[in-house]
């Protein structure tokens, strides 16, 4: 068989594609022109849509903008008269003593911030939520992640949580301030400055304290209102009240007349009469009503002054409530024999006494 029937046998060859030999076809303006009209036709579709979601979502954002503007400037305002109201009463001595200037400030600062973040978390937290729910976003699994990262937070940071909480309640409470002394339990001191998770204060030696608000579980202010000085006097029970009686009322006369002191006392030194008695002592107690934080400054005046008086008037001050009568004091040598001549192994009665010794013998 020839090689020209074995071709004719196979078939014709086939020919290539042409697909395989073209060139990529150019779009055509035609083509150009019907994607046009096919977006142009989109957007008309659905333009709408995109501006009511536009005005929507700009509307929420001047509503929540304007509104976080006006409530903040709320928020000043008020604080402002807040302080205009404690100014005041700055020209009595109570509200001189009760609001000054640093606290008056740090309080104001502290309740506005908490106030404006507070209110700038809502307006804005609020606005979000608005924005997401125009764009048709399923808000419900965003909520449910917040809830227990929330719920978790809130477990996890439960001290922070709760020390934060006190000291908002403390400073919208006025329930102590800068300069304050106050006994917070846990600690003691003048208050140096107040926080929304700590205050400071500074102990009696010059120590500084932070005390967690959280922790504080009673607050005794030493510097509001007045204080009062006792000082209790003990003297004899054998002397003349009459004379003690005068004696303490010209000094608490004197001492009220006299600058600073006149400043600090709120009120007259009264002798209130006799606290106790007892065999041989008795108390006379004396009192008095003074600046706060200034009681202990009064009690050493007034008691070196009716130490100097109690002296002038030759009135004695016994030791205490227990002290012992006046005894004289025995010879200790009373109670011993004299010397006995026998003591000395060479006085004539020692020789005397000596027993004989006994003979000698001899072989």
């Amino acid at each position: 068989m020839s090689l020209s029937a074995i071709l004719l046998a196979a078939g014709p060859s086939p020919s290539p594609s042409p697909s395989d030999t073209e060139t990529p076809r150019v779009p055509s303006l035609q083509d150009a022109q019907e994607r046009a009209t096919n977006a142009a036709g989109w957007v008309e579709q659905n333009w709408s849509t995109w501006l009511a979601i536009g005005l929507q979502v700009l509307l929420v954002v001047v509503i929540a903008t304007v509104l976080r503007i006006v409530v903040r400037r709320a928020i000043t305002k008020l604080i402002d008269r807040m302080s205009r109201t404690e100014q005041s009463v700055d020209g009595t001595a109570l509200g001189g003593l009760l609001v000054n200037l640093e606290r008056r400030r740090q309080r104001s600062q502290a309740i506005g911030s908490v106030l404006r973040s507070v209110a700038s978390f809502l307006i804005i937290g609020t606005a979000a939520l608005m924005i997401l729910s125009a764009f048709n976003i399923n808000l419900a699994p965003l909520l449910a992640s917040a809830g227990v990262a929330g719920v978790a937070i809130g477990f996890g940071a439960r001290n922070l949580v709760t020390d934060f909480l006190s000291g908002v309640f403390m400073i919208l409470e006025d329930q102590y301030g800068v300069g304050d002394t106050i006994d917070a339990g846990v600690a003691s001191g003048e208050v140096i400055e107040v926080g929304l998770r700590v205050t400071k204060l500074r102990g009696d030696g010059g120590e500084i304290w932070y005390v967690r608000n959280g922790e504080v579980k009673r607050i005794g202010n030493l510097s509001q209102g007045w204080a009062t000085a006792n000082v209790d006097v003990t003297v004899r029970s054998g002397e003349n009240l009459d004379k003690v009686k005068a004696t303490l009322d010209e000094v608490a006369e004197k001492m009220s007349a006299e600058e600073p002191w006149n400043e600090l006392l709120w009120g007259p030194i009264e002798v209130l009469g006799l606290d106790s008695v007892l065999l041989d002592s008795m108390v006379v107690r004396v009192t008095a009503k003074t600046m706060p934080g200034k009681s202990l400054t009064v009690e050493r005046e007034l008691r070196w002054r009716i130490k100097r008086a109690f002296d002038a008037a030759d009135i004695r001050i016994v030791g205490g409530a227990t002290a012992p009568t006046e005894e004289q004091i025995a010879d200790p040598t009373a109670g011993m024999a004299a010397p006995s001549a026998y003591a000395n192994s060479t006085s004539p009665q020692s020789q005397a006494a000596t027993p004989l010794a006994p003979p000698s013998v001899t072989k």
